[in-house]
């Protein structure tokens, strides 16, 4: 949180000038991924991402990873390589390193709000037609149990996915929550290396909405069983 917080200061006045405008988001979220790999370097905490197969980043996707810990925001933000945004939980406002993200280009949506869900799925629905990738984590918060497990998917990401008919990436992340479960409070934190496996993107093209459970299902089980084969892969050893 230090880390966090010093390198935060360092980049707020840059983070506050191309925050103020659309047109600078881009530059914006160059920043930040900076932000999030420099931060967690400060820590000896890095990423290593493997990819299934290579990602056009000319296009526009919906990303749906697994949510273990707060470091998954800085994962995310380093593997986007075009413009991009985050919906997150309203509490997200209130917290000083993303309440200005969270004011301007992220996407801040009240839990148990079906009106505040409507609006936000409604402005990523423009942010998608604009160009701008949705980070959506379809577990909606990270588990209250630890070890963590994957928890029940929401359809929001899936429906938003088939409506504006653009592919979703599926992303695993291992064990970032060994480095940093949720906040780090209750367990911890410790260096090390957060190993991320980013899924090939799965079409939208010709899906209808009611075509929108059987997606989050199919997510849903391409992250449990890449999660399964690497629980299955450390505990014989390999």
């Amino acid at each position: 949180m230090f880390s966090v917080l010093l390198l935060y200061t360092f980049f707020y006045p840059l983070f506050y000038y191309f925050s103020r405008k659309p047109n600078r988001y881009q530059t914006l979220n160059k920043l930040r991924t900076k932000w999030a790999k420099w931060s967690s370097a400060l820590c000896g905490i890095f990423y290593k991402f493997e990819f299934e197969t290579e990602i056009d980043w000319q296009k526009t996707y919906v990303i749906c990873p697994n949510h273990t810990s707060n470091l998954d925001v800085s994962w995310a933000t380093i593997l986007a390589k075009n413009n991009f945004s985050f919906m997150g939980k309203e509490e997200l406002l209130k917290n000083p390193t993303t309440q200005l993200f969270f004011k301007t280009i992220d996407i801040p949506v009240k839990r148990d709000s079906n009106i505040s869900a409507f609006r936000a799925f409604k402005r990523a629905s423009e942010y998608l037609k604009t160009g701008i990738t949705m980070i959506i984590f379809p577990e909606g918060k990270i588990a209250d149990v630890y070890p963590p497990v994957l928890q029940e998917f929401k359809n929001g990401p899936f429906r938003l996915a088939i409506e504006q008919q653009v592919p979703i990436i599926p992303v695993t992340s291992f064990n970032t929550w060994k480095l940093l479960w949720d906040d780090g409070l209750k367990y911890g934190s410790q260096p090390g290396t957060c190993k991320i496996f980013v899924h090939k993107p799965i079409e939208t093209v010709g899906l209808k909405l009611a075509d929108a459970d059987a997606l989050r299902e199919e997510v849903s089980q391409i992250i449990h069983q890449k999660l399964k084969e690497y629980e299955d892969r450390h505990q014989h050893g390999r």
